[in-house]
């Protein structure tokens, strides 16, 4: 009888725990500011307006998660160049188009921080556009200018293929020795001051440290890094080091950390090639089918649950890179960029859009207040957009 009038009290306080973090979470605005849904739409040909079996996105999903605002990849990989890249970012941008006009009462495009709190006050999701690589505006100013008008908030300076005026961290490190130039060339300077002037946010989270630097020199605006971890806990190149994520704090931007094992687990990568190795039959014969290596990753991995499930970190590695950014640069420069759809593997827990809440609780479990709770799950990003909008 004793255990049971002591175990109540401990129920009670667990239970009690559990709600207020599903409150915390669903009054927050909840942003994400990196999901490739759009790319794979175009593959798939799937409706995100309903419930999907497949893939981490849809409208249906997203609202049991509580996610308020979604920002979309326009993204296209370094296949497309001068003639085609541009071509097939609009093409990206119609798709959402499309997606809105079939579920009006669902979802609307904003393109300042004013309509995406009116949006969500409406009960709708908030999509906004991010295009991810430069070389979509193939070397042209003007092009800058109609993507804006079609709502790009930001642009990813680079995928990890470099442009003609700016360097990735994929060249800068592997290919450092070949470049013809490292950071922004004159070009590039010109790119950083036409978004500046235009209100279109510079996203760092591709770009190598040379434009990075070169860009942190040059802004006079914050910028971000749309979907990044920490090197300190996993240095991969793709992730930010100290003194990056310092300076981005001193320029009062933010960094949103990116859900992608193998950018939060140092020890993803080897065990994730020897997986591949493994099943390269399997693999090569799904890439003829999708016709894209990162669906077809996807794809195998659901094949084989089971084993890939074994190489995914716990979620308790992600609350690491967040807290470790948050002691390091505080509060008010941490967010959410997940890049669902945009990775075969993401930690143990979170398969979906719907899993954002064990984000929420997690944090209210090390002794996070709601009120940075709700700078990290999207307040922090709205402070940005108003930063680079005026609005």
């Amino acid at each position: 009888m004793k255990f049971f009038l002591w175990l109540f009290p401990v129920l009670f306080v667990i239970s009690a725990s559990a709600q207020n973090a599903t409150q915390i979470h669903q009054k927050a605005i909840l942003i994400d500011t990196h999901n490739d849904a759009l790319s794979n739409e175009l593959i798939t040909g799937v409706d995100l307006g309903k419930s999907q079996q497949t893939g981490n996105f849809d409208l249906v999903r997203a609202k049991q998660g509580g996610l308020k605002a979604q920002v979309f990849s326009v993204w296209c990989g370094d296949q497309y160049g001068n003639g085609t890249a541009f071509r097939f970012a609009n093409r990206e941008i119609d798709s959402l188009d499309a997606l809105i006009k079939r579920y009006p009462n669902k979802i609307k495009l904003v393109r300042t921080a004013s309509d995406l709190q009116k949006t969500v006050k409406q009960g709708k999701l908030a999509a906004l556009i991010g295009v991810e690589g430069g070389h979509m505006i193939e070397d042209r100013l003007d092009y800058i200018e109609i993507l804006a008008r079609r709502g790009m908030i930001y642009l990813t300076l680079t995928w990890n293929n470099s442009t003609s005026w700016a360097t990735s961290a994929r060249d800068e490190v592997l290919h450092g020795d070949t470049l013809k130039h490292k950071g922004l060339t004159d070009l590039g300077k010109q790119v950083v001051k036409k978004l500046n002037k235009l209100g279109v946010i510079i996203d760092l989270s591709h770009p190598g440290e040379t434009t990075f630097n070169d860009v942190m020199a040059l802004t006079t605006k914050p910028v971000i890094a749309s979907h990044s971890c920490a090197y300190a806990l996993a240095p991969h190149r793709r992730n930010l080091k100290d003194y990056q994520l310092k300076a981005i704090a001193k320029n009062g931007g933010v960094v949103f950390i990116n859900f992608y094992s193998g950018f939060l687990d140092p020890t993803y990568e080897a065990k994730h090639e020897a997986y591949l190795a493994k099943h390269k039959p399997e693999l090569d014969s799904l890439i003829k089918i999708y016709n894209d290596y990162d669906l077809a990753s996807i794809r195998l991995n659901s094949i084989n649950k089971t084993e890939a499930d074994q190489l995914r970190p716990p979620l308790s590695l992600l609350i690491k890179h967040i807290d470790y950014m948050v002691k390091l640069i505080g509060a008010n420069h941490v967010g959410i960029g997940s890049d669902f759809d945009g990775a075969e593997s993401y930690p143990l827990g979170l398969d979906s859009v719907t899993d954002y809440p064990k984000v929420t609780a997690e944090l209210l479990k090390l002794g996070y207040s709601t009120k940075d709770i709700d700078k990290i799950l999207g307040g922090n990003f709205i402070r940005v957009l108003k930063a680079n909008k005026g609005s």
